[in-house]
């Protein structure tokens, strides 16, 4: 995929004071996911797969999901815009957002 298609999905989502947007990114090993306020350009939370020593799964992604939604929780947000970037809703993505708002947030 190329970076022109990256920013395609990406003009339509900006997050505001409200509602901070969630990131996510996949590599071939680990997949990444972080809370950004937009209009001060910070990250408010981050979660990763890092730590597990096996390779991304739906399994992890969707662990990784309810630890987002754990951290979110703890820093009172709820409302998110999700932006899932370049990588098409299915699989890794999509378990990851289910599992985010199984967990408590909302987009």
């Amino acid at each position: 995929m190329s970076y022109k298609k990256n920013n395609q999905s990406r003009k339509k989502i900006k997050g505001t004071e409200k509602r901070l947007r969630l990131s996510v990114y996949k590599s071939n090993n680990n997949l990444f996911a972080q809370i950004i306020d937009d209009i001060a350009g910070k990250t408010i939370a981050a979660a990763s797969s890092v730590k597990n020593k096996a390779t991304i799964n739906i399994k992890i992604a969707g662990e990784i999901g309810e630890s987002m939604a754990k951290k979110a929780s703890e820093k009172s947000i709820k409302d998110v815009v999700f932006d899932r970037g370049k990588y098409q809703y299915k699989g890794i993505i999509k378990a990851f957002a289910e599992s985010a708002r199984k967990s408590g947030l909302n987009f």
